[in-house]
């Protein structure tokens, strides 16, 4: 017994060892952050910068809409060479004898003239197509809030999931080193006659098991190693924890509902297609009333041959009121049309708001739930720890089984891998809050990174009237 004593203490021991490595592989990892981690996804993740360019297109609507405003000027000009013969019939000097003369001549004709339009009334489609175009602006503004939302929320469970794998994966291999201590120690005491052939199998399968843990544990780590690649856009390194952000969300469930419906991105992108297909029934209408524009021009012609020059000049400044009477029919229907979806459009804003406060209802009660799954876990790990060290003291003394010690040591370890999912599942649950209500931005966070600002382009090409090249240099 003196020998069994002797070889169950570094049992022990390695046991609390193997806890307090793998809870330091949780909470003293002094390496990458999880805000470091958010600025590289804001910064680098190509769906983002996708977005952000779609934002870019989008404020060129308003120009374009604009430029209905504004005069359209076109200079023409023409040069060639013409050839030119004809035959003259006369009658000859008796009056009756038809005399045929043939004529050559070339001729060097050339013009250039200018010619401007510009629109004074067109039932308002210029000023309803700028408005339009920037509710559109407005809406592709609040999508890129949504992406830049979705970008940092897989950001953070990504990092939060491959501090989990990586954990789970230490606690996993120490457990096996755990296991292969009692093991031999199980074969030390059949050796002495003090447990039996079966206790030496049960403590076999329990490490083939463990080692089978190893490997499960292995796969999930480098399957999160690849989304925390995609999701961030550079290799993982040495993790620090990541905490909650509970302090940027609402304090109640009432107010959190309630912010969700109104700030949700997917809700106020919504909104902005109402007035989108608001401004199209208006602009639709406009094609029933009158257009008046004036056009004026001016052209000069030149038309040489070998001994003349012949020079024409000609001005003109032309009012036109066009009055549409009927065409079909297809303005009526352009109308109906646009108002059917304007009915959709309140229809889909609806459908996003009661989506958002789903949303945010679901979110708030995972995020209850893994708060209160951390207290449960934290005292399963606890007691299952007293279990471990009684089991293994009432086994030293012949009132415990070799399987009883093994359950015990999977107990603790099934407790302690649970209580590394419940920490990750309380940090993205208070992140996916935040993001519901609409309120998971660089600047929300404070990043350390400078924000895009998509008002910025917007300005500098609002009020463009010629050139090709964009804001960036491009």
């Amino acid at each position: 017994m003196g020998r069994t004593k002797r070889t169950r203490r570094p049992a022990m021991a390695a046991v609390i060892t193997a806890i307090g490595l793998s809870a330091c592989s949780i909470g003293c990892a002094a390496a990458d952050t999880l805000e470091w981690a958010l600025t590289q996804a804001y910064q680098n993740n190509p769906q983002l910068n996708s977005q952000r360019a779609i934002a870019r297109q989008t404020d060129e609507a308003v120009p374009q809409a604009l430029s209905g405003y504004r005069p359209k000027v076109t200079v023409t000009t023409s040069v060639g060479s013409q050839f030119q013969q004809t035959v003259s019939k006369t009658l000859g000097a008796d009056g009756r004898t038809p005399v045929y003369v043939p004529t050559e001549d070339q001729f060097a004709p050339r013009t250039a003239g200018i010619n401007g339009t510009q629109t004074l009334y067109n039932g308002l489609q210029t000023a309803n197509k700028t408005r339009q175009a920037e509710s559109q602006v407005s809406a592709a503004r609040e999508t890129l809030r949504l992406i830049e939302q979705n970008v940092l929320l897989n950001a953070a469970t990504a990092y939060m999931n491959l501090l989990r794998d990586e954990a789970t994966l230490d606690l996993q291999r120490r457990n096996v080193q755990v296991l292969q201590e009692q093991l031999r120690q199980t074969r030390d005491q059949f050796n002495v006659g003090e447990v039996t052939k079966t206790d030496v199998a049960q403590a076999e399968s329990r490490l083939a098991g463990g080692r089978s843990s190893v490997l499960a544990a292995e796969s999930n780590y480098v399957s999160s190693k690849a989304a925390y690649r995609q999701a961030i856009g550079v290799q993982p390194g040495k993790l620090a924890p990541g905490s909650p952000v509970d302090r940027l969300s609402p304090r109640t469930l009432g107010e959190a509902v309630a912010t969700g419906r109104a700030s949700n991105p997917n809700v106020t992108a919504a909104m902005f297609g109402v007035d989108v297909a608001a401004l199209q029934v208006k602009i639709n209408e406009g094609a029933l009333l009158p257009t008046l524009t004036v056009t004026a021009s001016a052209q000069n012609a030149w038309e040489t041959n070998t001994t003349t020059l012949l020079q024409q000049f000609n001005a003109s400044v032309v009012g036109q009121l066009s009055v549409p009477l009927y065409q079909g029919g297809v303005e009526y229907a352009n109308i109906r049309q646009s108002k059917e979806t304007v009915g959709q459009k309140r229809l889909d804003l609806e459908t996003a708001r009661d989506q958002a406060q789903a949303t945010v209802v679901q979110s708030w009660g995972q995020l209850e739930a893994a708060k209160a799954q951390i207290q449960a876990t934290q005292s399963q790990v606890t007691a299952a720890e007293i279990a471990l060290n009684g089991v293994r003291e009432e086994a030293r003394v012949g009132q415990r089984t070799t399987l009883d010690v093994l359950n015990a040591q999977q107990e603790l370890v099934n407790d302690r891998v649970a209580l590394v999912s419940a920490q990750r599942d309380r940090v993205v649950a208070s992140y996916t809050l935040l993001s519901s209500v609409g309120g998971l931005s660089a600047q929300r966070l404070g990043l350390n990174v400078p924000t895009y600002d998509p008002v910025t382009h917007y300005i500098q090409v609002r009020d463009s009237w010629a050139g090709v090249r964009t804001p960036d240099g491009r």
